[in-house]
C-alpha cells in the first residue's frame, strides 16, 4: 500500500497518462432512440424565471456570457416574444 503523498501523485499521473494515451477500438455503432411527437415547449415564464435566478457578479462560464449580460436582454426578450 502506498501512503507517501508524492508516490500517490506519481502513481495517479502514470495511470492517467496511460489512460489518456491509449487507443481504443470503436465499431462506429451509435444508437439513439427517436423521439416521437411534438418537441417540448419552453414557456416565456420559465425562461424569465431562470434568468432572474442567475447569480450576478460571478465569472462567466465557457460561453463567455456573464449573468448581467444575459439578464440585460431579459426585457428585450420578453417584449420580442409578445
Amino acid at each position: 500500500m502506498i501512503v507517501d503523498e508524492k508516490e500517490i501523485k506519481d502513481l495517479w499521473k502514470e495511470q492517467m497518462e496511460k489512460l489518456m494515451n491509449e487507443e481504443n477500438e470503436w465499431d462506429h455503432g451509435i444508437s439513439a432512440e427517436v423521439k416521437e411527437g411534438p418537441a417540448d415547449c419552453i414557456r416565456i415564464s420559465e425562461d424569465v424565471a431562470a434568468l432572474k435566478k442567475m447569480k450576478r457578479h460571478k465569472a462567466p462560464r465557457l460561453s463567455g456570457l456573464a449573468a448581467e449580460m444575459i439578464q440585460a436582454t431579459l426585457k428585450w426578450t420578453y417584449v420580442m416574444a409578445l
